[in-house]
């Protein structure tokens, strides 16, 4: 979530969140730039990150179904799952935030990388360290509960893949602005608050569209509880939906609601921030 003042991804920098460097380097210097220290322990970290939250989310949601078998009409389970979001994606944010930008979700990379702050290069390998986290997660959640089912992200009976996809856009949509918004240090910083607010509105989406789709919002959680599960119906739902919403929310915030003319705003003017919030 932090920004470097320069507008080129060096070589003695990780690939952060708001470095405005896509545009202006090219495919060979960014492929050798995604080699070095920095954006090797940049990978390491997404890696844990989504390990961590893919951990959380899964795990608690078959503890909830091993403690009520009819877990699925319980609303005590949602609230569960949805407390588990919350809490699992705030620190994932946070521990990785000063170290890879804290994605954790290939969602949130890909809408970075439609605003022009992180490179095609280096998205390619932000979702494989996530992706290969949230195998990892379920593998070992597998493993040690004794072959325990792995739940996978599932629409509800009566919709169609075409509304579930648009409503994971949406809801992608609201968690990817609110990354840009909380993690922009050009309209100043929201310091250890910005990975709590990411966690609540993920938390919050989970609770009003768990029972339609789940609430994903993360490609990576629903390829990897698809892959050890074996089960991947509707698998387009959550990649489709989420990178939707995460282009048009990208799209909005860069060239609607934060131009580059709003660096020129005059002190106190409507729209600026005259140093950090908190």
């Amino acid at each position: 979530m932090s920004r470097h003042s320069s507008n080129t991804l060096h070589t003695d920098s990780p690939p952060c969140c708001f470095d405005k460097m896509a545009s202006s380097t090219t495919l060979k210097i960014q492929f050798q730039q995604s080699f070095t220290p920095n954006a090797l322990r940049s990978y390491l970290a997404e890696f844990i990150s989504t390990f961590i939250f893919v951990f959380a989310v899964v795990g608690s949601t078959m503890a909830s179904q091993k403690m009520m078998p009819d877990a699925t009409s319980d609303p005590t389970s949602l609230v569960v799952i949805g407390i588990a979001s919350a809490l699992g994606l705030s620190s994932a944010v946070y521990i990785a935030a000063h170290i890879s930008g804290g994605h954790a979700n290939p969602a949130v990379t890909f809408g970075l990388a439609i605003g022009g702050h992180i490179g095609a290069v280096t998205t390619i390998f932000y979702w494989a360290s996530q992706l290969l986290g949230s195998i990892l997660a379920c593998f070992l959640l597998k493993l040690s509960t004794a072959g325990h089912p792995i739940p996978t992200h599932a629409i509800a009976e009566e919709m169609t893949g075409f509304g579930g996809a648009i409503l994971e856009s949406v809801l992608t949509f609201t968690l990817v602005y609110t990354v840009y918004a909380v993690g922009d240090t050009r309209k100043g910083s929201l310091g250890v608050i910005g990975p709590v607010a990411i966690g609540f509105v993920v938390g919050a989406n989970v609770l009003a569209a768990g029972p339609f789709t789940g609430g994903s919002m993360n490609p990576a959680c629903s390829f990897g509880s698809a892959l050890v599960s074996g089960n991947f119906k509707n698998q387009a739902v959550y990649w489709v939906g989420p990178l939707i919403g995460a282009t048009i929310a990208g799209l909005l915030y860069e060239h609607v609601v934060f131009t580059h003319s709003s660096d020129s705003s005059p002190p106190g003017s409507p729209g600026t921030v005259e140093g950090p919030i908190v």
